[in-house]
């Protein structure tokens, strides 16, 4: 039986969590509700979650001028499954390699690991790199390469778990057993690191979803805007918007009434977020042990 202490403190614990889960969910909501508001409406009253008038206006525009928002939605997609795939791979790798205590060198690749999460070159530099160097201006490559291959965190988690959850002995076996490390690494830390590789792929997921400065830095021009990500595409309506609502073109009303309205921009913005909803809630139990155990034990 609990205490009246312990009671208390759950009543407490559960208030306040459903506290911030109200918190978490409201904005998705109010997205939601006002992509599916009638204009007029929402332009007079404002945002709401009880609006006065409904309307699919929002989401009949996406269906029936969608070719680009739906090229948007799926380089979105490839860069996020590419991009994810490739950091994964790369920081797990080298997470294996920094968690071998015989690692010759080891203390070096941590402390050049570490150094690059605390300093970099700047924006000016890197911006100078990526398109006189590797090329990657106008091209799919801009939105994947920039965007942390090997994220410096994602590799200390990693080392981390590797280091305080695989035995070292079971790895020490598979080598006197004659396994290479490309081997090990493919049957038993692969396996084994399961719950911080997908904790880690929701993270570099998100980053590549929701990321428009590689596209805002490295996109230009006609060619530039054929790779806008969905993100990139929702970020030039906006902005034309307001270009357009200045005193210099707002007059022009015949070009406002072509653009995207809000009711628009909510539907493209909520749309951008259900392959999120949806995912999250499939990979929470392994998010969850993996985070806390990528960060605790070591």
């Amino acid at each position: 039986m609990k205490s009246k202490d312990q009671k208390i403190f759950t009543v407490i614990s559960h208030v306040a969590m459903i506290l911030v889960t109200i918190c978490a969910v409201l904005p998705f909501l109010l997205v939601f509700i006002s992509s599916i508001t009638e204009e007029n409406t929402l332009v007079l009253n404002g945002y709401s979650f009880f609006p006065e008038k409904l309307s699919l206006y929002a989401y009949e525009y996406i269906i029936m001028n969608g070719d680009k928002i739906f090229r948007a939605y799926g380089i979105t997609i490839f860069v996020t499954v590419v991009g994810t795939s490739v950091n994964v791979m790369m920081s797990s790798m080298l997470a294996y390699g920094l968690s071998l205590p015989k690692l010759p060198g080891r203390r070096f690749f941590s402390f050049y690991v570490v150094f690059t999460l605390l300093f970099n070159g700047g924006l000016v530099p890197t911006y100078l790199t990526y398109t006189s160097i590797f090329n990657v201006k106008n091209t799919i490559f801009a939105l994947i390469i920039p965007t942390f291959l090997m994220h410096t965190m994602n590799v200390l988690l990693m080392k981390t778990y590797y280091s305080g959850n695989i035995p070292v002995e079971l790895l020490e076996a598979a080598e006197i057993d004659g396994a290479s490390q490309f081997k090990i690494y493919g049957n038993i830390i692969l396996p084994l690191g399961k719950p911080i590789m997908v904790t880690m792929a929701l993270f570099s997921g998100l980053s590549y979803w929701n990321d428009w400065t590689n596209g805002l830095y490295y996109l230009t021009g006609y060619e530039g805007e054929k790779l806008y990500s969905i993100q990139n595409f929702l970020n030039k309506v906006v902005t034309d918007i307001q270009y357009l609502n200045s005193s210099q073109v707002g007059a022009n009303s015949d070009i406002l009434a072509k653009l995207p309205t809000v009711s628009v921009r909510m539907a493209i913005a909520f749309v951008a977020m259900i392959p999120i909803l949806i995912l999250f809630p499939l990979l929470q139990k392994y998010f969850s042990k993996g985070i806390s155990m990528g960060a605790v034990k070591g």
